[in-house]
């Protein structure tokens, strides 16, 4: 049986609309996607397969919003709402952020692909056109330390694409679903930790420390975050680099 035969079977056997819902599945066991109670965006979500195994991750204390050109069939899953419109246009990325709510997305995820051509740069750029799209949506919408997934085909624009998410992300790596065809050269670039932080690794300011954390280390706040500074004590200013930037605080080293 070949791989084909056995995701398209199984999605029938299962109730998945589309083979595709095995990928992310396996995204998912890979890269720790989804908990419960996450809210998750899915672009290009018709026939809804993803929707349906985010939908399932998330649970009833978590909410999924699909957004497609594309009608999708209702689904059986009480905490799903779709979309129908083009996310270049205001006011289908107005209606998003609205169901998404100010607190914003756990998890961005897209399977756009384009409109296969057969020549092979022309689709590969295509892709890493719809990628960087939702790279943008991801940007608007996800809260800090949120994750990001998008599909691009294998080419010479791919590392670019992957560096670009890297500058947003805490990190950036990429990964082929058993699920996908052999004959396929798509990829999927997984985003982990979507950062927010006022401040990135390597800047130089100076800060004054207005707590103490736990481990004894001095705690400094930058525009409402936090950055950690060792052997600084509460009074104190002093100058500082930025070591490491994580979503919701970042460390410092004195530079006195």
């Amino acid at each position: 049986m070949t791989g084909r035969d056995e995701y398209y079977n199984r999605s029938k056997q299962e109730g998945y609309r589309a083979r595709s819902a095995y990928k992310l599945k396996q995204l998912d066991e890979a890269a720790g996607l989804f908990a419960p109670g996450d809210v998750v965006v899915d672009l290009g979500a018709a026939p809804g397969g993803w929707l349906q195994v985010a939908a399932e991750a998330v649970g009833d204390a978590g909410s999924v919003v699909g957004v497609d050109l594309q009608r999708i069939r209702s689904l059986d899953h009480d905490n799903v709402e779709t979309i129908r419109g083009d996310m270049t246009e205001d006011g289908t990325a107005d209606r998003l952020r609205d169901v998404v709510g100010a607190a914003g997305a756990d998890a961005v995820v897209s399977d756009m692909a384009p409109n296969m051509t057969g020549e092979y740069s022309v689709d590969h750029a295509r892709s890493i056109h719809l990628a960087r799209q939702a790279l943008g949506v991801a940007r608007d919408l996800l809260s800090p330390g949120g994750d990001l997934v998008v599909k691009a085909f294998d080419g010479p624009d791919l590392a670019d694409l992957r560096a670009d998410m890297e500058e947003s992300f805490e990190y950036v790596r990429s990964i082929r679903p058993d699920a996908s065809r052999d004959s396929s050269s798509e990829v999927y670039l997984v985003a982990k930790g979507y950062l927010t932080a006022p401040v990135a690794a390597g800047d130089e300011l100076t800060v004054e420390v207005v707590d103490q954390g736990n481990e004894g280390d001095g705690i400094a706040r930058v525009e409402g975050f936090t950055v950690f500074v060792p052997g600084a004590e509460v009074g104190d200013r002093v100058d500082v680099r930025i070591d490491d930037v994580k979503p919701r605080f970042a460390f410092a080293e004195r530079r006195d």
